[in-house]
């Protein structure tokens, strides 16, 4: 298993939990619904790369930036990131059509990369996402934009299923989101009260 780090400490996350359509900007682009109920998938262990690919299963990927959360000791919040989840979007609109789940589009290995996780104490207020790919703007958002903020995100999420040390959540993506063609650099950031909190810097193969 690929480790994800919080500081200087590796950790295998048990599980990823997804918040689809968390942003009504990014559901427009995309031509869907903004859902009446949260939409939550998950991604295992596995999914966890260490180096952005721009292929799987012979289908261009698409990048979506997102803040990212790691979980700590009984639901708290020990750590906060930058994550990007790669999707066969292609095959996902085949599955969504059909009526079917996503995972084959979305839980395949290396489809999940993160930054450093910085550790902190609480929960911050506010937290905004930055994601430049070379060196131009692509998405920019935050807690405020978001449908369901990552307070509620996590009780609605503990309310069916329990969280575990380590796991992660990713709240979402805002409008943005594109192919992934070799060569790219992509730069994410995520903010907290104007402060670089954590980044990641990723070059696509």
């Amino acid at each position: 298993m690929t480790p994800v780090w919080l500081g200087e400490r590796p950790v295998i996350p048990g599980k990823i939990v997804c918040i689809g359509r968390n942003y009504a900007a990014h559901a427009e682009e995309l031509g869907n619904p903004v859902p009446d109920e949260m939409v939550v998938f998950c991604k295992p262990a596995s999914a966890v790369g260490d180096r952005l690919i721009s292929h799987s299963g012979g289908e261009t990927l698409h990048y979506e930036g997102e803040i990212c959360l790691m979980m700590g000791e009984q639901g708290t919040v020990r750590g906060a990131g930058f994550g990007l989840d790669l999707t066969r979007r292609g095959l996902q609109s085949e599955l969504k059509a059909k009526g079917l789940p996503w995972e084959r589009a979305k839980a395949f290995d290396g489809a999940a990369l993160f930054s450093r996780f910085a550790e902190v104490d609480a929960l911050p207020c506010q937290l905004d996402l930055v994601l430049e790919v070379n060196g131009e703007a692509r998405q920019h958002g935050g807690t405020e934009s978001m449908l369901y903020p990552p307070a509620r995100i996590i009780e609605e999420i503990r309310g069916f299923m329990s969280l575990q040390p380590g796991d992660i959540v990713m709240t979402g993506t805002p409008s943005g989101v594109g192919e992934v063609r070799p060569g790219d650099r992509f730069h994410g950031r995520v903010l907290t009260e104007g402060r670089i909190l954590a980044e990641g810097r990723w070059t696509a193969t």
